[in-house]
């Protein structure tokens, strides 16, 4: 039985660090492959800082590695009004997580010197707990996350299908317009998002509007949701700020239908909330298993 990394469901943790990078001209697949299992096995022996990892899925698979069912690289997702999701995808992703943002950025150098012979830094972004895990237009964050124990479940591939014990994560970046989305009173808030502002209550569906942000991003099948589980956390400065989102999931196929519900590319209205929040990267990464990951190679 594989094991999924366990950083992915290490809670608590009040800084966090993510890296993007593309493999650089002449170097193999096969070789940024070895390079991050050099850097993740030395990260095993030391404390206090997660570091979780997934690789772009022709990248994984050009190394040798088991590609999940279905799995691609991010495409863009095109609303019929032309709002569109944009596709970033690269070959690499690593985040860190832990206490401290003094210890995390220590750790980060190290994870890009393990890149630097082999990558090139496409994109890092430092994020932070806000408040009591609140996005920072104040409504709490991953209210929709199932329990740990169930989100083993609902993020991990399981036992029998090409790539058990990994992910499919998605990893984006949305700039919110704080200044916009503060002009309106709470109560229309509230009717962007689906939920009460203080305690993150759901709304009835009889209040809720169709196209309030929860309204879109749950999605169900046959009577059931199809969960993921979500890691984001805000990041900026005073000039730009907005949610480094990450969600992980048994599979791609709910990351789409929840992106393409989102933009309105299902039939629906387009999320009230893309009005005030823009996203500017995206992409989907492979997070193989702990085994794969520490494998020799």
């Amino acid at each position: 039985m594989a094991h999924p990394q366990p950083g992915i469901f290490a809670l608590g943790a009040s800084a966090h660090w993510h890296l993007e990078a593309t493999l650089r001209e002449g170097v193999t697949p096969a070789a940024l492959v070895d390079a991050v299992r050099s850097f993740a096995r030395e990260r095993a022996t030391t404390s206090g800082v997660d570091l979780v990892v997934g690789f772009g899925a022709r990248t994984w698979a050009a190394a040798g590695g088991e590609v999940p069912d279905g799995m691609t690289a991010f495409q863009p997702v095109v609303g019929p009004d032309g709002f569109t999701v944009p596709a970033t995808q690269c070959d690499v992703w690593a985040w860190l997580a832990g206490s401290g943002e003094d210890v995390v950025f220590d750790h980060a150098r190290t994870v890009a010197a393990g890149l630097d012979s082999v990558c090139d830094v496409a994109y890092e972004q430092h994020g932070f707990a806000y408040r009591d895990s609140r996005d920072l237009t104040g409504f709490v964050d991953g209210t929709e996350n199932p329990s740990v124990h169930e989100a083993v479940t609902e993020a991990t591939i399981p036992d029998g299908r090409p790539g058990a014990g990994g992910s499919v994560v998605v990893v984006q970046r949305w700039v919110h317009d704080l200044a916009a989305f503060e002009r309106l009173t709470v109560a229309q808030q509230e009717a962007v998002i689906g939920r009460t502002k203080p305690d993150s209550t759901e709304l009835d569906e009889d209040d809720r509007p169709d196209d309030a942000h929860i309204s879109r991003v749950v999605v169900e099948e046959e009577g059931g949701e199809l969960e993921i589980f979500r890691r984001s956390t805000p990041f900026g400065s005073l000039s730009e700020h907005g949610l480094q989102f990450v969600g992980f999931s048994a599979d791609q196929r709910r990351l789409d239908l929840m992106l393409a519900r989102m933009a309105g590319a299902d039939g629906g209205p387009r999320d009230r909330l893309t009005r005030f929040s823009a996203p500017v990267r995206s992409a989907y990464y492979f997070t193989p298993p702990l085994e794969a990951l520490r494998a020799e190679g």
